[in-house]
């Protein structure tokens, strides 16, 4: 069963915003296209899928398309996300 759609306007919060303008530069420095974020997003097992937040899903894809390119590494990945 779906839930119904929430079309009133959202918010954005700081995270939704930086995922969006990395988005946008990975796209303006030919990256990452919408096609390959539209793609990752899809390949997300449904489970997951339905956790995350429409956001999450895009970071999620980015992550995704930039480790499979070679654009990063798992360990600059991680080496990244330990010095948050």
């Amino acid at each position: 069963m779906c839930a119904p759609i929430d079309t009133e306007p959202h918010v954005l919060s700081e995270f939704d915003k930086q995922v969006d303008a990395l988005r946008a530069v990975l796209s303006l420095k030919g990256l990452m296209t919408v096609d390959e974020l539209r793609r990752g997003i899809e390949e997300i097992p449904e489970d997951e899928y339905h956790r995350l937040s429409y956001y999450q899903r895009w970071i999620r894809s980015i992550v995704a398309t930039l480790l499979r390119k070679g654009v990063v590494t798992e360990a600059e990945l991680s080496a990244a996300l330990e010095g948050r």
